[in-house]
């Protein structure tokens, strides 16, 4: 039995008077080659209006002083054209296919897997979905970032390319190297550093994401059980779309804010791991973790320094989790099998 059914079940023995959420569809429910398909095409989308974003997020935290997102729209707008806010997107692009296809994968398999042992356990439909939602979160962001952390490493050194400030005021601290494009930084980076170079700040990568995106999802379903609730009505309240819409982008937002927050020093310090070198006797190498702290703690600003970027990557993860979220939904129900 799937994981929509076993809730089904369970909220038909509870009290009429209950607070109606959205029907849930589960893997076993999916066609899983239309839900692919589909996805890399919506997705794709999604990451093309948002890019911008995450490249304004990307220079401020790896600028040795603040700098305005204003200033830097500015100065990307006047010196590089519409094309510097899309640097490395082709990368970036070409890597969120296979990677979303292993986050949805193991997103839906561990919500479904751990929903179903949530349920015959007894838990409540509370406990349940924000057991099933954070362990779906961290299994699908450790899969994810197997194929997310090359593609971040390659990507994020082309989008600081032509910002010229990465030279000029931590002495040692330099931008990594000059690339013509992804295929050139990627062979750059396997001649200068071997494989591993593209694995620069996986552990940190994952103790980025894993917890985040646990902490999102488990959010995310308490968010919307508590949103739901303001709805009931003496026999439960009605689906709609735009009701539901409303919901899962306001329920999105609300987890987001908290995951940002959590989780911005340690993103900080991962994208200058991935992005900036030091150099020492003429020879460049990747810094350590704490080479980049002491750096950010040189700059100025204290702890604070951490949190550079903080105000795109909110806005970032704001809209893309409320696009991603209710794109999502909606392809789930696109690809739902045809009942016979």
């Amino acid at each position: 039995m799937s994981l929509g059914a076993l809730m089904s079940e369970k909220r038909a023995r509870s009290t009429s008077s209950q607070v109606y959420m959205s029907k849930e569809v589960d893997w076993q429910m999916l066609d899983k080659s239309r839900f692919f398909f589909l996805g890399a095409a919506l997705f794709s989308g999604v990451s093309t209006a948002l890019y911008p974003i995450v490249v304004l997020k990307t220079r401020q935290q790896v600028s040795p002083t603040h700098v305005s997102c204003a200033n830097i729209s500015l100065a990307i707008a006047r010196l590089e054209g519409l094309k510097g806010f899309y640097k490395g997107f082709g990368t970036s692009l070409l890597g969120t296919i296979p990677a979303r296809a292993l986050y949805m994968t193991a997103l839906e398999i561990t919500k479904s897997s751990v929903g179903q042992a949530t349920v015959r356990l007894g838990l409540s439909d509370t406990t349940s979905m924000a057991v099933s939602n954070g362990a779906a979160g961290l299994a699908s962001a450790v899969a994810a970032q197997v194929v997310w952390t090359p593609i971040d490493v390659v990507s994020q050194r082309l989008m600081v390319q032509g910002d010229l400030s990465l030279n000029k005021h931590v002495p040692g601290v330099i931008s990594s190297c000059r690339y013509a494009n992804g295929f050139d930084a990627f062979r750059k980076i396997l001649y200068s550093d071997g494989p591993r170079g593209f694995y620069r700040g996986f552990g940190l990568s994952i103790l980025t994401y894993a917890p985040s995106n646990a902490v999102w999802w488990a959010s995310y379903s308490l968010s919307q059980k508590k949103i739901w609730s303001r709805f009931k009505g003496p026999h439960g309240h009605k689906e709609d779309a735009r009701g539901s819409v409303a919901v899962q982008a306001l329920s999105a937002a609300t987890a987001s804010g908290c995951s940002a927050l959590i989780t911005m020093p340690v993103d900080t310090i991962k994208t200058r791991l991935q992005v900036l070198d030091v150099e020492e006797n003429g020879r460049r190498r990747a810094m350590t973790v704490m080479q980049t702290v002491k750096s950010l703690m040189r700059e100025g600003g204290g702890f604070g320094a951490c949190y550079r970027g903080l105000g795109p990557r909110w806005v970032s993860m704001s809209m893309s989790a409320t696009t991603m979220i209710t794109t999502y939904e909606f392809l789930k129900r696109l690809s739902t099998k045809k009942q016979r």
